[in-house]
């Protein structure tokens, strides 16, 4: 399990190619460094250990996935980062 966070520093949890919020809702799945929501639509770009929604990648699409719920985190947040995109839209 990798930990990232959103560009506000919002915490989310990698496992393999799947991210999970930090309570644990499946938020969608990793493909080429681009986070697709379960309907396989664009939410967010890797930058480093951060996401950011970038609307220069916001066309691409995926097949939809499923997951099952994991386990809830209670590590901290971390402090938001200045780089390039917008918080993504991650509910928690």
């Amino acid at each position: 399990m990798t930990d990232l966070y959103t560009k506000s520093g919002r915490l989310l949890q990698r496992v393999d190619n799947h991210l999970f919020s930090r309570a644990g809702r499946y938020l969608g799945r990793v493909v080429n460094q681009k986070v697709f929501d379960p309907d396989g639509r664009y939410c967010g770009t890797l930058v480093g250990d951060r996401v950011v929604y970038r609307t220069i990648d916001s066309a691409a699409i995926v097949a939809a996935s499923l997951e099952v719920a994991h386990t809830a985190t209670a590590r901290a947040n971390i402090k938001g980062s200045p780089i390039w995109g917008i918080e993504p839209p991650f509910g928690d």
